[in-house]
């Protein structure tokens, strides 16, 4: 397997998973949830990712939110699931469950808490790929891993018999264009492309697409890739700014949220726009000050966002009365 074994690229969306107030999971909102994105012309969904809480779901809970996620979107869209854990084992054995399943493929990030070398990366990364008959994707994520996934490691996975993509989620990007660089010939890369300097970027050195947790800027993020696709670069540098005036926001350039955490955020946000984003689990806690509320409702607000949030934008950013066209 290489890149050319999948079709994955455009604008993907990490889902979160909605609990109820007292913790339950909400598979009804979920499926809500996933039918948005569907409809608002997304070109797949990664599931079980960071903003989808896995750390703190039960494996049970993991398996059937991986299965919903296939019933609603299976076949229609790319549907990866994500099957980080804290050994191979457990790993592959989420792994085959997404196989059993029909899902479009796996992403893990290394081990967490363990700070694995990159020898232990790749070995842990080649164990899956051994064990489990799915496109891996490789989730770069120091955040929350305490290891960066560099460009000469990125180079080893690259190698990997079913390693086809790379979702790139450094703060670091002359360390995220070194490995686009390097290997974006053999496997597809995921970053952040959605601005101006990132659209040079996928001009001069290729790069594949994003993977935004929540999507809340799926209007503009849609829109700038299908401008991006069909040769529009003034439509799709509009459509990155309006992105990126939202996004930052929201979002610190280290990736943690300004109100609250990036999963509160995107949740209490959802929930206004009617999206059934539902509540977030301890350890994670809810926003609840009045003031922040207020001004989360007002970005939201100026933003454009309360305007027929199931339609994509037009190229121009603006909301249009047609569905653009869907390039899987």
């Amino acid at each position: 397997m290489d890149r050319d074994s999948v079709g994955w690229k455009g604008y993907w969306i990490a889902a979160p998973t909605p609990f109820t107030e007292i913790g339950a999971l909400d598979e009804s909102a979920l499926r809500s949830v996933l039918r948005l994105y569907y409809d608002q012309g997304v070109n797949g969904v990664l599931v079980n990712g960071t903003t989808g809480e896995w750390f703190s779901q039960t494996e049970a809970e993991r398996r059937r939110v991986a299965e919903i996620a296939i019933e609603e979107l299976g076949g229609k869209i790319p549907v990866v699931i994500g099957c980080t854990t804290f050994t191979p084992s457990q790993t592959i054995a989420l792994g085959l469950h997404a196989r059993e399943i029909g899902a479009d493929g796996l992403l893990s990030t290394p081990p967490p808490y363990a700070a694995p070398t990159p020898r232990e990366i790749i070995a842990f990364f080649t164990a899956i790929s051994d064990s489990v008959d799915l496109p891996i994707m490789v989730y770069n994520w120091a955040r929350g891993v305490a290891v960066e996934i560099t460009w000469e490691t990125a180079i080893e996975l690259a190698k990997i018999r079913r390693v086809v993509a790379i979702k790139d989620s450094t703060v670091n990007r002359i360390q995220a264009f070194k490995t686009l660089e390097k290997v974006g010939d053999r496997v597809r890369i995921f970053g952040g492309f959605i601005d101006r300097l990132g659209l040079s970027v996928l001009r001069e050195l290729g790069g594949d697409g994003n993977i935004d947790g929540g999507g809340l800027g799926a209007r503009f993020a849609v829109a700038f890739y299908e401008a991006f696709w069909r040769g529009d670069i003034t439509a799709a540098q509009h459509a990155a700014s309006r992105y990126m005036a939202l996004m930052t926001r929201l979002i610190r350039p280290d990736w943690s949220g300004i109100f609250g955490s990036p999963q509160a955020q995107i949740k209490i946000c959802m929930n206004m726009l009617s999206q059934h984003g539902g509540h977030v689990r301890p350890p994670l806690l809810p926003i609840d000050d009045p003031g922040q509320l207020e001004m989360l409702r007002q970005i939201l607000d100026e933003a454009g966002l309360f305007i027929d949030e199931t339609r994509p934008a037009s190229a121009a950013g603006l909301v249009d009365d047609r569905i653009l066209p869907r390039v899987i």
